[in-house]
């Protein structure tokens, strides 16, 4: 299956950068018509808007840049059977990381558990994988604010956490207000992957099961991520596939804001593509926005 579309007739683009700490680092996904990834764009292809007003990109990457990478798995009782191919997907995950890239695994069931802190050995956080068994509820926003902690130990300016579960959550001490406020203040893309079953079929769950695949959606567009949701668990071990070759073409789109104020207010952000001459219909995703820093 083809992934990758690159501009041909184009340069590479801008070389990496050091992230300064006084830039807002902003990355952005671009596909085609056919879901295909877009490379080859320059820093002059981009227009980046801060709370509406134009903002000049002081640097773009498109290169294959360092990651830090949480995995959060479901290990409550209702995977069950699923959990044989959620395992895959973890492992189809972590066979796209490179040796310079590291990765943490958090497990949840009734609670929230750091299974393998930062590593770049793709081979401990595999054994740890292999001997997850499932049982218990689900405390997947438990799962979600561990992750967040610990990913602040990061060491890649480049961040993403990977939730893989099948369905909402029954058994967190955090809520959904507060994990939306964490994801808000961290630099993280959230992506989502799981089995999750029409609740409209299934008498008795709780209004948390029945709102966690859309608050995982949510969370993962607030970040410029992505969730996905299939049918068939054996679909899941491809979708991470996906999501590795998605963080591994990215373009990085780096600015100093103009609005110097350190009020510690959410700033909205807006990314736009001018589409080069035969390749229209293209699709950005980005972090939609951060928050300033304050006094």
């Amino acid at each position: 299956m083809a992934f990758v579309a690159v501009l041909h007739g184009q340069g590479p683009v801008e070389a990496r950068f050091n992230a300064d700490s006084s830039l807002v680092l902003i990355p952005a996904t671009v596909t085609d018509s056919a879901n295909r990834f877009v490379l080859g764009l320059h820093k002059a292809d981009f227009h980046l808007f801060e709370d509406k007003v134009e903002q000049p990109i002081t640097n773009l990457s498109g290169e294959d840049a360092p990651l830090s990478v949480g995995v959060v798995f479901d290990i409550s009782g209702s995977m069950g059977v699923k959990l044989r191919t959620s395992r895959q997907a973890g492992f189809r995950l972590l066979e796209t990381l490179n040796p310079q890239d590291e990765a943490f695994l958090v497990e949840f069931g009734d609670k929230a558990k750091l299974t393998a802190g930062f590593t770049s050995n793709v081979q401990e956080i595999e054994n740890k994988l292999t001997a997850l068994q499932p049982g218990g509820l689900t405390a997947l926003l438990d799962g979600a604010e561990l992750a967040l902690r610990e990913m602040k130990k990061a060491r890649n300016p480049r961040k993403a956490i990977v939730i893989i579960s099948d369905g909402g959550d029954n058994h967190s001490r955090y809520t959904a207000r507060d994990i939306q406020s964490l994801v808000r203040e961290a630099d993280v893309q959230i992506y989502a992957m799981g089995v999750f079953e029409p609740s409209l079929t299934i008498p008795g769950l709780t209004q948390a099961e029945v709102s966690g695949p859309r608050l995982l959606a949510e969370l993962a567009e607030q970040t410029g991520g992505r969730a996905f949701t299939v049918s068939d668990p054996a679909d899941l071990p491809n979708v991470a596939t996906r999501i590795g070759i998605e963080l591994r073409n990215q373009y990085v789109l780096a600015y100093a804001p103009v609005n110097k104020s350190k009020d510690g207010k959410y700033r909205r952000v807006e990314v736009k593509v001018i589409e080069p001459a035969g390749l229209p219909n293209l699709k950005v995703r980005w972090r939609l926005g951060y928050y300033a820093p304050s006094q």
